[in-house]
């Protein structure tokens, strides 16, 4: 079991990331492996109850790595943490399979309370770098959070998020397209809601000036008649 977890993680970052030149440089040279081996340790010994082991594990996993993930947290099958420094996923996080996160992400919380406080992320989710979820939501499958985005809200599947906070933009991602399309600038007919709202705005305003312009003739006719 241990192996085949070891081989198809190996196979999904090699699948995904064109750097990745062999398995024994994915093996080597990848933090975001080992934080995901270290993690399968630290969570073994979280659920044995033995609590102070499994924070221990996780802390040398992270001063190792960058990476840090509490060992309660779930982790899918094939989770890719590209660079990985600075990530943190927290302890009520839950994250499915084929999933892929950037350098600087975190699964953290919105606000302090108990129960569930992280987020859970669907299957085949792709989280750019710098990006924060937070609070008890669901991101749905498939779905796209874009670079530096600040998630509070659900997120549907299929779906693109983008900005402070998220809002979604105007495209779907398929289910299923050849190849790993890895979350970077919005495809061509995509439109960012932050600049929609501008453009609105700046139609509004043009026609204020233009309703401006006509009170202020018809002011002076009347005035011009007196």
């Amino acid at each position: 079991m241990a192996f085949m977890f070891l081989r198809e993680t190996i196979k999904a970052y090699k699948e995904r990331d064109p750097a990745a030149r062999s398995s024994l440089e994915v093996i080597l040279c990848y933090p975001g492996v080992h934080a995901v081996l270290g993690h399968v340790l630290s969570h073994a010994l979280w659920g044995a109850r033995l609590y102070l082991l499994g924070r221990l594990s996780s802390h040398l996993a992270r001063w190792v790595t960058g990476i840090e993930i509490h060992p309660a947290a779930r982790l899918g099958r094939r989770l890719v943490i590209d660079h990985g420094m600075g990530v943190v996923i927290g302890e009520t996080a839950e994250i499915g399979n084929d999933c892929y996160l950037y350098h600087q992400v975190t699964l953290g919380v919105a606000r302090a309370m108990g129960g569930k406080r992280h987020p859970t992320i669907g299957n085949n989710v792709i989280i750019g770098g710098g990006a924060k979820v937070l609070g008890p939501i669901m991101v749905g499958d498939n779905a796209r959070i874009g670079a530096n985005a600040v998630v509070v809200d659900p997120v549907p599947a299929d779906t693109t998020v983008v900005g402070i906070p998220a809002r979604p933009v105007d495209r779907k991602i398929p289910r299923r397209q050849p190849g790993f399309d890895p979350y970077g600038i919005p495809c061509d007919d995509s439109i960012d809601p932050l600049l929609s709202d501008l453009e609105g705005l700046r139609g509004e305003l043009a026609e204020v000036e233009a309703r401006l312009a006509r009170l202020t003739s018809n002011l002076q006719s009347r005035q011009a008649v007196n």
